[in-house]
């Protein structure tokens, strides 16, 4: 099964920047909707981040304009760059692939996870 690896996390100021990297055991971009969501303690997981196919992105009102989601594929690494980051900001990142096809019987959907980054931004 496809392994997703989280790295990238740490303790940043407010304004500042941090770049959080997924890598794949194997190449599935172009196969699944990828996507990072971000969970504080008590709240339900977020979805910030998406991207379809390798190329049709999506970001959530509050993350817009200051992330950006993208893919090496020469690494298999799906990345979230982070900029102009805020304390609301803080909580741990988790990588996701999710794969579905409802042409076939039964459907079939599946998802993985990355094991999650710790997010911290403050002075």
């Amino acid at each position: 099964q496809v392994q997703l690896v989280e790295s990238g996390g740490g303790l940043v100021q407010p304004g500042g920047s941090l770049r959080l990297s997924c890598t794949a055991s194997e190449y599935i971009f172009m196969f699944y909707t990828m996507g990072w969501f971000r969970q504080i303690p008590g709240k339900q997981r977020e979805l910030v981040a998406s991207l379809v196919r390798g190329s049709n992105s999506n970001y959530s009102d509050s993350v817009k304009g200051r992330f950006a989601i993208s893919t090496d594929n020469a690494k298999n690494t799906l990345t979230l760059q982070m900029n102009n980051l805020t304390p609301e900001d803080t909580a741990v990142y988790y990588c996701n692939a999710h794969y579905s096809d409802k042409s076939v019987t039964p459907p079939q959907e599946l998802d993985l996870w990355g094991q999650g980054t710790q997010v911290t931004v403050s002075s």
